[in-house]
Formats: C-alpha cells, structure tokens, sequence
C-alpha cells in the first residue's frame, strides 16, 4: 500500500467543492501525479479539467479504477449506493476507496451492502470543511488547512488502508481523528445540519411572507449572515437531512425547546433572562473562536 506522497492515480468521483479541493489541495503538496475526475455532467467535468482541478475525464469502468491507488467518493450521499455498486467490481486489489459524506451511519449500510470484497478497502471519511458554493469552480486549494477531517473506520478496515486515507488528508493540511459513526452522526446533526435548516427554513419563511418583497428589501447583515449556507446544494443538502433525520430530529425538538424559552421570555417582558440567555450564548461563541470550550 502507497503512502499518500507516492499517489500514482487518485479518482475523484463528484468533482465539486469537496472533491475538487481535495485534488487540488494533493497535487499542491506533489502529493500525486494523476487525478482522473468523473461525474453527471460531462460539462463540470470539462470544465474542471481546464481549471487544472483534474488531469482529465474518467468513467465507472475497468480503465479508470483497476490501477487507481485511492478513490474519493465526493457525491451527495443519496447518490453513494449507485456509485459504490457500480465501483465494487471494477477497483484494484489495491484500491483504497474512501468518501467525503456528511454522515456516516448511513455510509456504513451502503458500503457493506456494496463493496464486497473491497470493504476492507473502505475507509468512511467526513472533512468538515466547505462553502455554499458547488462546482468544479468551486474548489479551493487551501480549503482544509487547519480543517477537521473525520475517519470512521470499521472493525475490517485494514489498518494501511486508514494509514493511506488519513496521510492523504494530512497532506491537504488537514487535522484528522477518528470517532465512532454513531457518535460523528450525533455530533453533526447539532453543529452542521441544524443550521442548514435554520437557514433555510428562515429564507423560506420570509419568501414565502405577503410582505416578502419588503422584508429582503430590508433584510441587511444579519439576515445575509444568518442565511449565507441556505444558498447550499438543495440536493446535497436533501439527501444529508433525511440520512441523518433521527439525529436531525432529536436537535430540531432542542431548539424548539430552546426557542419556547425565549417565547416565554418575551411573553412575560423578562429582561434580565434574555439579557442572561444573550449573554451566556455571546460568551460561548467567543470561547469557540479563540479555540477554548464553548460549553456554558
């Protein structure tokens, strides 16, 4: 098994945001010397080769994926179980095949249902890194330096397999650790999918408002700020919310019970509780930045 500095081939399959910074982010350090690139729509893939984010188009077949050294996975995740059948038959007996999904417990089902006898190549990954762009246009070199990658592998996962994807991310600059898919699926659902759908919940209401015209014509800093990830990939964004829903679920009835605070806060003209509430939750975030706990 190669290590990450003697990549000969890497397949990006979704090359967007997320994959295409990672091909970036390799061939930056030397990392790798091809990167082959296969997608939907010939024309991102087309356009990703001329913005030198891949080497050239590839494809779902033998050519493509018997000698690649990694496969990276970079899809929506309702589109990983078609990708994963289509691939099981076609890698390498070497071929590290790893994924880029926001959730991982659902990853897991796929896979094991899919690969086959590359699951000991398998190993599930999560960079937590991003913009609301989408595209070829979109990848950014730089994207997960200081960034958190996480890997969760299976019991099966062949220990140079891990080695491989986590040096690789390494190269990108990336932080990486490993956590329980269980535990990373909780953990997302409350810092990453929660506020997706706050935000777009929120535009929508607005949009969707008699006055709507009026409010975005006075929505300024705050509503552009607040709702900047609402102009995410609806269908990525799909696919993460119902693959996670019952850990989505669980955060949108804290939140509810959070917002019912408020309202009772307001309700009675309380003061010195939003004050406290405001306060605890200014202090928090500020911890967060400096890189302390957040915790109250």
């Amino acid at each position: 098994m190669r290590t990450a500095n003697e990549i000969g081939k890497l397949v990006i399959v979704g090359v967007g945001l997320i994959g295409g910074s990672f091909a970036l982010a390799l061939k930056g350090a030397k990392a790798v010397r091809e990167v082959l690139g296969v997608g939907r729509t010939g024309a991102n893939i087309r356009r990703a080769v001329k913005l030198g984010v891949i080497d050239a188009a590839g494809a779902l077949d033998a050519a493509t994926l018997g000698d690649a050294d990694l496969v990276l996975v970079a899809t929506p995740v309702g589109q990983m179980a078609s990708v994963f059948h289509a691939l099981a038959p076609l890698v390498g007996a070497n071929t590290v095949v790893t994924d880029a999904g926001s959730t991982k417990q659902d990853v897991i089902a796929v896979a094991r249902r899919a690969l086959g006898a590359a699951l000991p190549r398998f190993v599930p990954a999560h960079p937590i890194a991003g913009t609301e762009k989408s595209g070829a246009e979109a990848a950014i070199a730089g994207l997960y330096r200081g960034r958190k990658v996480v890997l969760t592998p299976l019991a099966e996962t062949q220990k140079s397999a891990v080695e491989l994807v986590r040096s690789a991310w390494r190269q990108c600059g990336a932080d990486v650790v490993e956590l329980p898919p269980e535990r990373h699926d909780a953990i997302l659902a409350a810092v990453s999918h929660l506020p997706h759908v706050l935000a777009y919940a929120l535009v929508h209401q607005v949009a969707t408002h008699p006055s709507a015209e009026q409010q975005f014509g006075f929505a300024a800093g705050g509503f552009r700020d607040f709702t900047r990830i609402a102009s995410s990939h609806p269908e990525m964004w799909r696919d993460i919310c119902l693959a996670n829903r019952e850990a989505l679920i669980g955060e949108l009835d804290r939140y509810a019970g959070e917002l019912a605070d408020v309202r009772s806060m307001l309700e009675r003209g309380d003061a010195a509780a939003l004050e406290r509430l405001f306060s605890q939750a200014r202090a928090a975030r500020e911890r967060w930045l400096k890189g302390e706990t957040g915790s109250a």
